[in-house]
């Protein structure tokens, strides 16, 4: 029963917020509270002292630990703090007009050719996400490249689509957490490099494939705009009112470029958590710009309207997960999957989960699948004569990489979504088939590499 709420508690948030019924906020809080109530019935609070015996009443007391918890709200918190600071930092740099001379420049450099624009983008998704955090990636990327998309007038969510899918294949390599986890769930933890190595040519495989779809992207956006209108247009620096030109400060230009690099440099070689680089970096940037009191607290007036809708989502994607694992309704989900899986399919175990790898992360955290389904999927394969590692390749070319910027289980694609400024739903709906399209591609490059046997 448990793992039928689970599903119907995915199905039906995605259908409200895809199909525009409800807001993600909405969505998020209201679907898991009430199956969440509903679940109350079905598992039992304390197994150690009442084996097998459920009360309704424990269980349903025991909801606001689980949404306010270490699997719940608990886990998203510094990422809350992170949105705040990165939010008000960036947008004290853009209030100084810090940005404005550097879309110039870029727009001279690539023209206004949106495939170059999209090809662009995937580099240096695929260049930052070499450390591994989608959190950093979108932090660096999506403020850098928005206002190029805007000035012209290419779609947000066609940005939001390429950096997903560029730093989704690159949460791959050895030291990203779904491969350091399913790396370690297989007993090969000590050895992530050489789990890894077999896949190495489907990831290639899968840059290239990213490479195509942002010319797919940037065709589609040129044909959009009209050749015509693009190589007609050029960059016009937006008319400023009083206020907004009273802010610009393109005296401390310098300054505040290296306050970007110092930032950039200390999120990814600091060790720091991102939330403390940004609540540093934005009080230099604040009394470097903005020194007055009042002016300080303008800015943050200004900019609080976006932290507050960010965070909100945040919070309630916590909400969600905290309910979806504090009721176990998460591990009976893993458990129901793997048992309609017929056994006589069990030497095509890894293509299976290699097709379902991008799907099941709408579905299971990184934790879960991997220190959950993958072990009995991996086990199951074993006893059929194919090697549990074979699971474990193919289950990284999708499970939680590429389909970790599309997962509501993730902060981060709440990052990516609000920087970009574009619907959740909107994005889902864009992403889902190509990011799937890509890890089949890897899949199937894996196969005939060598990197997944099935045989």
């Amino acid at each position: 029963m448990l793992a039928a709420l689970g599903f119907l508690t995915v199905i039906i948030m995605l259908v409200l917020i895809m199909t525009k019924k409800a807001s993600p906020l909405v969505a998020l809080i209201a679907v898991p509270v009430v199956t969440g109530i509903i679940s109350c019935a079905f598992f039992v609070t304390d197994p150690e002292n009442a084996p097998g015996v459920v009360d309704f009443v424990a269980n349903f007391k025991s909801l606001g630990g689980m949404i306010t918890g270490s699997s719940g709200i608990g886990s998203v918190a510094a990422t809350g703090v992170m949105f705040i600071f990165s939010i008000l930092f960036f947008g004290i740099l853009t209030d100084a007009g810090t940005f404005r001379p550097i879309i110039k420049k870029v727009l001279q450099l690539v023209g206004t050719d949106p495939i170059k624009i999209c090809i662009g983008t995937a580099i240096l998704a695929a260049i930052v996400h070499l450390d591994g955090s989608g959190a950093v990636t979108f932090l660096i990327c999506v403020p850098a490249l928005l206002p190029l998309y805007d000035a012209l007038g290419m779609k947000r969510t066609t940005l939001a689509t390429v950096v997903a899918l560029s730093a989704g294949v690159m949460n791959i390599l050895p030291w990203g957490g779904p491969t350091i986890r399913g790396a370690t769930a297989l007993g090969m933890g000590e050895n992530v490099v050489a789990f890894f190595m077999p896949v190495l040519p489907a990831v290639i495989a899968g840059i290239i494939c990213v490479l195509i779809v942002a010319v797919f992207l940037g065709r589609g956006e040129k044909a959009r705009l009209g050749t015509v209108a693009l190589n007609s247009k050029e960059y016009v620096e937006p008319e400023l009112s009083d206020e907004e030109k009273a802010l610009l400060r393109p005296h401390l230009f310098v300054v505040n470029i290296i306050l970007i690099v110092l930032a950039i440099l200390a999120l990814l070689f600091s060790g720091f958590a991102p939330a403390v680089v940004f609540m540093v970096f934005y009080v230099l940037a604040t009394v470097i710009n903005y020194p007055k009191v009042s002016d300080s607290k303008a800015r943050v007036d200004a900019h609080a309207k976006s932290c507050l809708m960010m965070c909100s989502v945040l919070f309630a994607a916590g909400c969600f997960t905290g309910i979806m694992k504090g009721t176990g309704m998460i591990t009976e989900m893993a458990n129901a999957l793997v048992a309609i899986i017929p056994s006589a399919l069990g030497r095509f175990f890894p293509i299976i989960t290699g097709i379902i790898g991008v799907p099941a992360s709408l579905l299971f955290d990184p934790d879960s699948f991997y220190y959950g389904v993958l072990p009995v999927l991996a086990q199951t394969a074993e006893g059929l004569g194919v090697a549990g590692v074979e699971v474990g390749h193919a289950a990284i070319l999708g499970q939680m990489t590429v389909g970790f910027p599309i997962s509501p289980l993730t902060a981060s694609t709440f990052l990516l979504v609000g920087l970009a400024g574009v619907d959740f739903g909107e994005h889902q709906k864009k992403t889902i088939p190509l990011a799937w399209l890509v890890s089949i591609v890897m899949l199937v490059v894996a196969v005939i590499t060598g990197g997944v046997k099935v045989f």
